[in-house]
Formats: structure tokens, sequence, C-alpha cells
């Protein structure tokens, strides 16, 4: 089945999304990473995304459409999908399930991260991304993970638009474009809300309960 993790940027979509990918042999498909990807290219459209994202603007669909198709009509990860931080807005969600039917495949799975501001700030602001393996760590809560990574603790780097004005712009426009997302799929059966307040081995368990039912 597929899955659509949802949650504000610092929610900790990507580290529940790693314990999916690990224990459920499933594809992080992270809007992301993809994007960065382009970047660290330095492809055309890598620099433009590098100039909408230092601002704290998102990425247009167009882009991100693209970006996604490549990935979707690969065979090997056909309905082992976890698509972290994708969609967020209501074109995105119907273009989804456009493009996943094109392919004879649909969304099983929606799960929410619902967190506050004051507790996203925190943990924005002391994230780093593993340059090589894109594990997520936090030099707040992970000191020791952070001296032991497999990869090198050199490989672990903060992002540019880490800062506090592009967290605060980043929220809001998340929250305020993405409601309408949440409105629409929160009327399956299958959506689910997790409170992402809570510390991330105990969000690991709820997503897991939830897997299992």
């Amino acid at each position: 089945m597929n899955i659509i993790l949802f949650g504000p940027p610092g929610a900790g979509k990507g580290t529940q999304a790693q314990f999916i990918v690990k224990k459920y042999n499933y594809f992080q498909l992270s809007t992301g990473n993809l994007l960065r990807k382009e970047i660290n290219q330095k492809t055309q459209i890598g620099q433009e995304i590098e100039n909408l994202i230092s601002k704290g603007d998102f990425v247009p669909d167009a882009i991100v459409d693209k970006l996604l198709r490549q990935s979707i009509i690969n065979l090997k990860f056909r309905d082992r999908i976890i698509f972290d931080g994708y969609p967020r807005n209501i074109f995105q969600a119907k273009n989804l399930g456009k493009i996943l039917e094109k392919f004879d495949q649909n969304i099983s799975l929606i799960i929410f991260l619902n967190v506050t501001r004051e507790v996203i700030e925190k943990r924005i602001m002391g994230r780093m991304t593993c340059q090589k393996c894109h594990m997520s760590l936090n030099e707040f809560f992970n000191k020791d993970e952070i001296e032991l990574h497999p990869c090198g603790k050199e490989h672990l780097v903060k992002r540019k638009d880490d800062n506090r004005e592009t967290i605060i712009s980043r929220y809001d426009t998340y929250m305020k474009t993405t409601k309408p997302v949440l409105d629409f799929y929160s009327k399956n059966k299958n959506f689910y809300e997790v409170d992402g307040n809570l510390k991330i081995e105990e969000i690991t368990i709820k997503i897991n309960d939830i897997l299992r039912v």
C-alpha cells in the first residue's frame, strides 16, 4: 500500500518515514530530497528551486510534478511508496490521485503529524541532515547519535533555510495551504491524526500501531 505522511516543516516526517522504510521495506519519496538533489547537481531547475526555498517560498507544482512522475513510474517501488511532505495543496492532492491511477495504484493510508509552531521552531533550529545517507538528527536532542553517526559527523550539515524567520514563514504558509488538503483527506476512513508534539519514540509506536490495523 502507498502512504501519505503529512506534517508541517520540522514535524518529524523524515524520521518517521525512515522508520517505515526500514521496518516495512518501503521507498521514501520525499519531495524535499528530490528538490535538494536538483540543487546539489546545480541544474537549471535546481538554481530556481534554491532561490525559492531561500525566501521561504514553496516550489511550483509543475516542477514537483515532473520530479514525482520520474519516481512513481519505477516499478520496483510499486505500492510501497511513502509520500513525505506531499501533497501540500488541493491541486497536488488531486493530481497525485490521477498519477497513481494512471499506473493502477492508489493511496491506502494517510497519517497527519499535528505539531505546534513552538515545538517546530526548536526542532528545526537544531536540525542537521547527513549529506550521505539523508538521516536527520538534532544537535539538542541527539548529541550521542551525532558523535557516533556511521557516516561521520562531518557529513552532518544544517540547511541554509533553517532560521527563525524562514521557519515562521514556512509554518504559517503550510498551515494555510494544507488545511484544505487535510479537510479533503480527513473524510477518508484511512485518515489518522497523531500528536506530533510527543517524543519521537512515542510517535513511532503510534504509527506502528496504525500500520498494523
